[in-house]
């Protein structure tokens, strides 16, 4: 278990945020009440703060921002200089805040996930656990397809070995250990909820009920949803590829029957009969030809990213007094 320490951890609550400027006073009023309680008790050391990354959103999210930080003095905030996405704004944000904090929890603005459990992480830290998990204990508030979809992928994602915390998103609490850890990890590809859990300190869960969205519009329709699921899957598995290399096997020994009929049509002088078959074994191999040209062109699109090694993000614009450090890949060695 890591080593606990005598005076109280500082806190860095890291707020991803794009286009959210209709909900995010409200999640910052909300935030600043549970800090507020937990400086109470003195759980957390008095220069913890609230760290908001703007992706490049294209509404008045920034001016909102630094209009909080104008009157608020805990709150730092991160203007990226366009849309870089989910993951690599949290990174962003995880980068600008390790160096100054002892720990930190990632959320959502949107208040959907419950933050009134981030004293119940900060328990579970204390106890001596480097990385908590707020994880969803139903899904009630999610339609049917959503529901057995998100189920179907946590088994399906199982099954091809990637290791995931089920119900759980990117609501999680992480040590600085555990953040450095993360942050020496080189992939362009990101997949956090994959990523995290390789990491291997100490790593509990805490369930909280997932709300509604309290304003603005969700920003993972179905299109980005299966987007990030298939890169997250090809991301931490080669599985799909050997399972290309047994369908081929399959497919060789139906070839072979199907050579076996073409043959036997052929010597009762009836090679009119094979024609359906022929038809559908056409169909057949040119759209598995096709699916598997995509699975091989998956992998090698994410070898292109990877050798480039292009920067996860730009920061446009940053104030963030107290937080000039940044963390190096030599400060992981």
């Amino acid at each position: 278990m890591r080593t606990q320490t005598q005076k109280a951890p500082t806190l860095a609550l890291i707020l991803p945020a794009y286009n959210e400027e209709e909900g995010l006073i409200q999640t910052v009023v909300k935030l600043g009440q549970i800090k507020d309680r937990l400086l109470a008790h003195d759980a957390i050391a008095e220069d913890s703060y609230i760290l908001i990354v703007d992706d490049g959103s294209k509404d008045e999210t920034y001016k909102v921002m630094k209009s909080l930080q104008s009157t608020t003095a805990d709150i730092k905030t991160v203007k990226l200089s366009r849309n870089f996405g989910h993951q690599n704004a949290l990174m962003a944000g995880l980068q600008e805040s390790v160096a100054s904090s002892d720990m930190t929890i990632t959320l959502d603005a949107n208040l959907q996930d419950n933050p009134d459990i981030i004293e119940e992480m900060v328990t579970k830290y204390r106890k001596g656990f480097d990385i908590v998990y707020a994880v969803r204990s139903n899904r009630e508030n999610d339609t049917w397809f959503k529901k057995n979809s998100a189920e179907a992928f946590y088994k399906f994602a199982a099954w091809l070995g990637v290791e995931l915390v089920p119900n759980h998103a990117d609501f999680r609490l992480m040590s600085k250990r555990a953040v450095q850890a993360l942050l020496s990890m080189p992939e362009r590809n990101l997949f956090l909820r994959a990523m995290v859990p390789r990491i291997g300190y100490p790593q509990t869960t805490v369930e909280y009920v997932r709300g509604v969205r309290k304003a603005g519009e969700s920003k993972y329709p179905l299109k980005k949803m299966l987007a990030f699921a298939v890169d997250g899957i090809t991301s931490f598995s080669v599985k799909p590829l050997q399972l290309l290399f047994y369908l081929g096997l399959v497919i060789s020994s139906v070839a072979g029957i199907e050579i076996t009929y073409t043959l036997v049509q052929k010597a009762i002088g009836d090679p009119t009969a094979g024609w359906s078959s022929l038809m559908i074994s056409i169909w057949l191999l040119g759209g598995l030809n096709l699916t598997a040209f995509g699975i091989i062109g998956t992998y090698i699109g994410k070898i292109f990213t990877e050798t480039k090694a292009r920067p996860l993000f730009y920061i446009e614009e940053e104030k963030n007094p107290g937080l000039n450090r940044r963390f190096t890949m030599k400060q992981a060695q």
